[in-house]
């Protein structure tokens, strides 16, 4: 991947910004909310080709792209995530992100200390860990990048899983045991404060990958969560030592105009610590989309209290009982 770029990389050209622009014109003419955009009412002419070869990427391909070249330094915030949303709408469906019902996420550091078992991590400029997100797939889009820091880094969970078969065989077993992770507050109705996922899971004939360390970790407060073993941690422990090998991993610093796209069954992402700018206009700020992707992978049953549904295109994201969707601009 880091010798061959064009494997993930796409540069727009002119005429794709200008179909981009000219469908977000024709959405915003329809005075509905961003939070409703389909496919039909963001009508692409020759860049809806690319979007369905991005799809197939995605799904069966190398599971990552990164689009470069929209310049949303001219753009308001409404007709950039118009634009972000749309092309969402062309590769599947968005999912909620938090309780609130977001279908767009913000990310940028809010200030919340990155200890605290509440805190989504996220909303912090701390180094996150390699992790998978509750979506098919994780889109971003830079708006503005820090001053320093901020990487992006991906790995694949079948590299890992090959090479803890090739060193430590005794080890490969336990990542297909149930482990909790927790919810961090947004708990949908009738479920516990955490759920219960094997970090590998072999499903017909696809090894599908659920992890985020920090919040393994912190749901082993919860008397009633599975204990972690001994032997549990080691594999944990072995597993992320591999994720956070360079030999292993790749990185890509994204720009402001980058849109960043992540199958997440196949691949684990990460991001590096960061320092903002000074100035608070200036500060790093990316939008964030969780797709279900028609034509996808299915998923076993211990996925369902997780996605809230394991139905293939409707499946995925955050919905507590007081959840509504909706786009945020703020």
């Amino acid at each position: 991947m880091r010798k061959d770029p064009s494997q993930w990389f796409y540069r727009l050209t002119a005429e794709d910004v200008e179909d981009l622009e000219n469908a977000a014109r024709h959405y915003l003419s329809l005075s509905r909310d961003i939070g409703e955009i389909k496919q039909e009412d963001f009508p692409l002419s020759h860049f809806k080709q690319h979007l369905g070869n991005l799809k197939e990427k995605l799904l069966a391909g190398v599971g990552v792209e990164l689009i470069r070249g929209l310049p949303v330094e001219y753009y308001s915030m409404k007709f950039v995530a118009t634009i972000f949303c749309g092309v969402g709408a062309h590769l599947g469906s968005a999912r909620s992100q938090n309780a609130q019902g977001h279908i767009l996420g913000h990310v940028r550091d809010v200030g919340l200390d990155a200890s605290d078992v509440g805190t989504r991590i996220y909303q912090t400029s701390v180094r996150q860990t390699f992790h998978t997100d509750s979506a098919d797939v994780v889109g971003l889009l830079c708006l503005r990048a820090a001053k320093t820091g901020g990487e992006s880094l991906l790995v694949s969970a079948e590299t890992l899983y090959n090479q803890m078969q090739q060193r430590r065989p005794d080890l490969v077993p336990l990542l297909f045991d149930i482990v909790a992770t927790d919810r961090r507050g947004e708990v949908p109705a009738g479920e516990k404060p955490f759920f219960e996922i094997p970090v590998l899971s072999w499903f017909e004939g696809f090894l599908t990958v659920q992890y985020q360390r920090q919040y393994v970790d912190s749901a082993q407060r919860f008397a009633d969560a599975p204990q972690l073993s001994k032997k549990h941690i080691e594999v944990l422990d072995y597993f992320d030592k591999l994720a956070n090998d360079p030999e292993l991993h790749f990185s890509m610093q994204l720009k402001a105009g980058d849109m960043q796209f992540v199958y997440n069954h196949s691949q684990l992402h990460d991001r590096t610590d960061f320092t903002d700018w000074p100035d608070p206009d200036k500060h790093r700020h990316l939008l964030r989309l969780w797709l279900s992707i028609e034509g996808d992978r299915p998923l076993p049953e211990c996925f369902r209290p997780r996605y809230g549904s394991i139905e293939v295109g409707q499946r995925g994201g955050i919905v507590t009982e007081h959840t509504s969707l909706h786009v945020s601009l703020d």
